[in-house]
């Protein structure tokens, strides 16, 4: 062995030794309530596909009609050639479903976010996050050079202590030079603990400090609020939000990442995010199934599945409650069930002993959480059976020891 891999086996070693390796499991099938893993057929509560639209026929139907009009790739970024007519179309419907004046898609949320922050802010500027934000918020705080404070997961107090400290920074800056910007980051549903951010509190502290806000609705998109934009929806305060993201992925059920919001900061993101400029624009057909998605979405079909999802979630509270009050959450509506171990050891063993019982549900380990806090992320969907929900319950409380 040369001594390039010498080394990262070692690295690779002490992984394993710390229960912190992952390896790639190959599934068989589409995302679904169930899915084929290694030839076996699990019950699925891993997913993200929330609304069950990954294997949706309109969705399909979408995707094979743009290949076959536009082919498999665009050929080019969207500023030289590759700005196809679905991906203009995607623009165009995810405004008029946020309610914004314009929007902008990405190939990822993860370039949503690096490309995002890292146009709006620069060096002299400020950028405030919540401790539980997602790893690419984080990474793109850090790449923007602006500077980086992180408060408390959900803590108002903390953030308006921060926000004090930086306004007096801001006041005595130079003479004559441009103020530094501040930016509040934050996720509406946070995707490691199902947690909600407290949307209304934080548009009123970011309009009395002067700072903007960016909320990440990644795990809200289509299934809050009347209109299933989110919990901005939901809450009434869409419209205060200057940079509202979201990704494609999720209850959409197809690919990508996006920003919602005015003309002008669309305009500059198109100029501006080096993510969306020097790459080449997403498949088309990706584009057209996310549009499609977000039309089921606002469809009666859409509210249907959505009604389904959270008669599922309270199924399963109720149940968690009768016969595992432990692992019963007490707050936060939300897809996301999380089941705090400790021990990433601990994690991986009660994940084997689930699938043993026929249910995928993943380990949670450092760093997508803190050391020594590993969790089972339970995901619920549309698609979940009553069955589905009751097996589920009837595993976690007979095979789980939360912390």
């Amino acid at each position: 062995m040369n001594p390039f891999d010498r080394e990262l086996t070692q690295r690779l070693d002490e992984w394993r030794d710390q229960s912190l390796l992952r390896e790639l499991r190959a599934v068989q099938s589409p995302q679904g309530a169930r899915i084929q893993v290694n030839g076996r057929e699990l019950l699925n509560f891993s997913s993200n596909d929330y609304l069950g639209l990954a294997s949706h026929p309109a969705l399909k139907e979408a995707a094979v009609r743009a290949i076959e009009r536009f082919g498999a790739g665009a050929g080019a970024s969207r500023l030289i050639s590759g700005s196809l007519s679905p991906h203009h179309e995607l623009d165009e419907t995810l405004a008029a479903f946020k309610g914004t004046e314009a929007a902008l898609s990405f190939s990822s949320g993860y370039t949503t976010a690096v490309g995002t922050i890292c146009a709006l802010l620069g060096r002299d500027d400020w950028v405030l996050i919540d401790r539980l934000v997602h790893a690419s918020i984080v990474d793109a705080a850090r790449l923007s050079s602006a500077r980086l404070r992180v408060f408390r997961h959900n803590d108002l107090d903390d953030l308006q202590r921060i926000l004090r400290q930086v306004n007096r920074r801001r006041a005595n800056s130079i003479s004559g030079s441009p103020r530094p910007r501040v930016l509040i980051v934050t996720e509406s549903v946070f995707s490691m603990t199902g947690t909600l951010a407290p949307l209304k509190e934080l548009v009123q502290i970011k309009d009395a400090a002067g700072a903007w806000l960016m909320v990440d609705e990644a795990h809200a998109t289509g299934l809050y609020g009347p209109n299933r934009r989110g919990l901005a929806d939901e809450l009434g305060v869409g419209d205060r939000i200057e940079i509202q993201m979201g990704t494609l992925g999720k209850a959409v059920g197809a690919a990508g990442g996006f920003i919602c919001g005015s003309r002008p900061l669309i305009h500059l993101l198109v100029n501006r995010a080096r993510s969306f400029v020097f790459s080449t624009a997403p498949p088309p057909a990706a584009a057209a199934a996310a549009t499609a998605g977000i039309c089921v979405i606002q469809s009666d079909e859409g509210a249907r599945r959505v009604t389904r999802l959270w008669n599922s979630v309270s199924s399963l509270e109720a149940q968690l409650r009768a016969h595992a009050p432990s692992l019963a959450r007490h707050a936060s509506r939300s897809a996301i069930l999380p089941v705090v171990v400790g021990l990433e050891s601990k994690a991986l063993d009660a994940a084997s002993v689930l699938q043993e019982r026929g249910l995928f549900v993943p380990a949670i380990r450092y760093p997508s959480v803190r050391r020594g806090a590993a969790q089972l992320r339970v995901s619920i969907t549309a698609m979940h059976s009553d069955a589905d929900i009751s097996a589920l319950a009837s595993a976690l409380a007979s095979s789980v020891n939360p912390l």
